[in-house]
């Protein structure tokens, strides 16, 4: 649904609430005037993003990313305040089947921007988990530092321990043989 379209609703409940006052019904219309505020509420906060955070938070990723897909053109059906934590949870969503495609979720979210210190800081790390994935040590020590300095009440400061924990280890790439280790033949 428009975004737009939830004012006129909104409006016509306060016309309606305003009719039946004046017709000396006004408990009904006190009814719908205070109804009129959960279309404009609906506006700020879209009911397919509060839909998905209750599914995440249920860890029900596969209805949390319908409720995601049923958004199709992100820019008509949300608020600009929405933009980031749409990204954010389409990449907290996807990192479940296919990781390598958090990155560029996560990027968006963090450039829309995301109101919470705690969900940038995820966002972050999220991005310092792909930076090492790819490779990317020193970038990856810059965002773990970041996310670290996001996350002040220390909810992921385990996963941030453990993340630099990963990066002291050596890098093995996949033709890299330990230098130590003899030569040893075809058959023995």
């Amino acid at each position: 649904m428009n975004k737009y379209i939830k004012f006129l609703i909104a409006a016509l409940f306060i016309a309606a609430g305003g009719y039946l006052m004046i017709n000396r019904n006004i408990g009904w219309g006190v009814v719908l005037v205070i109804l009129s505020a959960l279309p404009i509420l609906l506006f700020f906060k879209n009911e397919y993003i509060l839909l998905a955070f209750w599914y995440l938070r249920k860890q029900n990723f596969v209805k949390s990313s319908q409720y995601l897909t049923s958004i199709k053109n992100y820019t008509r059906q949300l608020h600009k305040s929405q933009y980031g934590y749409y990204h954010y949870l389409l990449g907290l969503t996807t990192a479940q089947d296919n990781p390598t495609k958090l990155e560029p979720y996560m990027r968006k979210a963090l450039d829309y921007g995301l109101n919470m210190k705690h969900d940038r800081a995820l966002a972050t790390l999220n991005l310092a988990a792909a930076a090492m994935q790819k490779g990317r040590k020193q970038e990856a020590k810059i965002l773990i530092e970041d996310a670290k300095r996001l996350d002040s009440a220390d909810m992921m400061g385990e996963q941030i321990k453990m993340m630099k924990e990963q990066l002291k280890m050596p890098n093995m790439q996949k033709h890299m043989h330990n230098p130590h280790m003899r030569q040893r033949g075809k058959y023995f």
